[in-house]
């Protein structure tokens, strides 16, 4: 017999053991194929037939320079090969965006049986896909690996060698010290090393130049690298800066200290990085804004994952759009990940719904990812509702601090009410800001913004006149604020938070 023949290969190279022939489906995420055919190449040993397909070759045995195997253009004529006529030598063959093609059950079926017959040989079948999506029938029978992210001397090595390729058509000036490389290579961390290769020379292609100045520029060139996920996670270009912001003395100190702490030399000094805080407070207050200026105070990317956009009608989608987003997040490290209206997303755990436990199973990832990640993501969480929270989600450990931003206080709400002036070319000095602060008695920041844009719209509206105190206290007197629409729901909020909180002012 064949199975008492042969036994599966053992090698030490990461890739080598994904293909030893005990996971005869392997389903590998990837967008560098030149890489991974590189690595199969250097991985598997000569006695190894290795094969290739892809829609517009067939079969071809690729370690020869040979003709595609006649009749296996088509996906399901080049399994069916594998299934009934190939050889019974052990094969790793790898199909290149064939996952596309499974919607057709003729092609599935063949799969399933080129399956079969590839662990009766210790052979594999190598799905080799950018952005997978098996069927459910096949996606519990594969293997799922992803190649290892570039350590930093490969990220260095990817460096040089973009370099060298961009002086093959054109001057480059480069100015670049050790210390200015190691930045470089810390924005590219994520990234595999051909994505990291292509940043590098987009970065070039600018003004022919790479030095210091091109650190923001390798950040933004990563992010299109790693793309978008389907309005699930978003990259936030322009977070607000602390001085944006009214009030939150509290919190402004709170990440002041902590600023530098996701770095490597905090790292080397002894520190632990910071995990993360959960902002909770009337809607309105700038929990939101609070969440943005983390990443602006610390120098960070943000991400933005909307917790109600993660869930899907089909089977496994919901989890695999989480999973996907923190291991998004994970790459675009060190950054902050930015959970906006999180009860949204979690808030059915703790009772009976009809969803088939994916709440919970999202959750329980959710809550494992927060626990254990090494990562340096920091993780900026605002919630309105409290109560709709498991109480799991709170406990220690799993954030470093949990804030409560309250209504804004006289002062505060003159000194939002200056910034909202100033961001519309006024000279704030032209106001009375004590009166706008004192009718705007139970007003949030955001409606103290409206009520800005509201005055000065009416003063556009009466002759283009220059706007006046009086236009916007008009607004805050004739208009009720959340405080007072839901005055029950804030009263209980603040005697929640009063003993479990820490005030963000």
């Amino acid at each position: 017999m064949i199975e008492a023949r042969l036994e599966p290969i053992r090698r030490t190279a990461p890739l080598a053991r994904e293909l030893d022939g005990t996971h005869p489906l392997v389903l590998i995420r990837t967008d560098d194929e030149a890489s991974l055919r590189d690595e199969c190449f250097d991985a598997l040993p000569s006695t190894v037939v290795i094969r290739s397909w892809t829609a517009l070759r067939g079969l071809t045995e690729s370690r020869l320079v040979s003709d595609p195997i006649r009749d296996t253009e088509s996906p399901a004529g080049a399994l069916a090969w594998l299934a009934l006529r190939a050889p019974t030598e052990r094969a790793v063959n790898i199909f290149y965006d064939l996952t596309p093609h499974l919607d057709d059950a003729r092609t599935c079926r063949a799969l399933r049986e080129a399956v079969d017959a590839a662990r009766r040989s210790f052979g594999v079948i190598v799905l080799a896909e950018r952005a997978p999506r098996l069927p459910l029938l096949l996606d519990g029978e594969a293997h799922h690996w992803s190649p290892p992210i570039p350590d930093r001397q490969e990220l260095e090595d990817a460096v040089r060698n973009a370099l060298r390729e961009a002086r093959k058509t054109r001057q480059v000036k480069t100015e670049v010290s050790r210390r200015t490389l190691d930045a470089m290579i810390r924005a590219l961390g994520g990234l595999t090393r051909r994505q990291a290769e292509r940043v590098v020379l987009g970065a070039i292609a600018d003004d022919d130049r790479l030095d210091a100045s091109d650190l923001d520029r390798l950040v933004v060139l990563k992010r299109n690298a790693l793309g978008e996920l389907g309005g699930v996670l978003e990259f936030v270009q322009a977070p607000v800066a602390l001085d944006e912001i009214g009030g939150l003395a509290s919190l402004k100190r709170w990440l002041r200290v902590r600023n530098g702490s996701l770095s490597e030399e905090a790292r080397a000094f002894g520190l632990a990085p910071p995990r993360g805080v959960l902002l909770l407070g009337v809607q309105g207050a700038g929990k939101s804004l609070a969440a943005k200026a983390v990443a602006s105070a610390w120098g960070l990317p943000l991400m933005r994952l909307d917790a109600g956009a993660l869930f899907d009608k089909f089977i496994g989608e919901s989890e695999r759009r989480l999973r996907d987003s923190l291991q998004q997040a994970e790459r675009m490290a060190p950054a902050v990940l930015w959970i906006d209206e999180i009860e949204k997303g979690f808030a059915s755990v703790g009772g009976h719904t009809s969803d088939g436990g994916v709440s919970r199973r999202m959750f329980g990832s959710l809550l494992t990812w927060m626990q254990e990640r090494r990562a340096p993501v920091f993780l900026a969480a605002t919630a309105n509702d409290i109560s709709a929270l498991p109480p799991e989600l709170m406990r220690k450990g799993r954030f470093d601090e949990i804030f409560f931003v309250d209504l804004p206080q006289a002062p505060v709400r003159r000194v939002i009410a200056e910034i909202h002036l100033r961001k519309r070319g006024r000279n704030s000095s032209q106001f009375d800001l004590d009166a706008i602060a004192a009718a705007s008695e139970g007003a949030s920041g955001a409606e103290i913004e409206a009520a800005v844009e509201a005055g000065l719209l009416h003063a556009f509206a009466d002759d283009r006149r220059d706007a006046r105190t009086e236009d916007i206290v008009s607004v805050l007197r004739t208009s009720r604020p959340l405080s007072v629409v839901m005055a029950e729901h804030v009263a209980s909020l603040r005697a929640w938070a009063a003993t479990r909180c820490v005030p963000a002012d």
